[in-house]
């Protein structure tokens, strides 16, 4: 998969250092998949869930922390659109929020 704002992995990494190994993790997984529908994604991150418009969310840490990306699976794609605490996450409406 492409991903797009890759940057804001890392952004979120300088915030929450604890972060990084899963963060990593989670990028070489994405990177890695060739994922053609949600059943694929979920044999790759059993915590995916479908949001709306194409989004995803996927618990990172031992569900610390949640990022929702749009995946467009036909293009093989993902935006990444919020990285945050769990707290963060309840605060947002997951099927419209851009990353900043």
């Amino acid at each position: 998969m492409v991903i797009i704002k890759k940057s804001a992995l890392n952004t979120f990494g300088t915030k929450y250092p604890d972060a990084i190994p899963a963060l990593n993790e989670w990028y070489a997984k994405v990177k890695a998949a060739d994922w053609r529908n949600h059943a694929e994604l979920k044999t790759t991150f059993l915590s995916a869930d479908y949001i709306a418009n194409e989004r995803y969310f996927s618990n990172i840490k031992g569900n610390h922390y949640r990022i929702v990306a749009r995946i467009r699976f036909s293009s093989r794609t993902l935006f990444i659109k919020f990285i945050g605490t769990h707290k963060c996450y309840d605060r947002i409406d997951p099927a419209t929020i851009e990353q900043e």
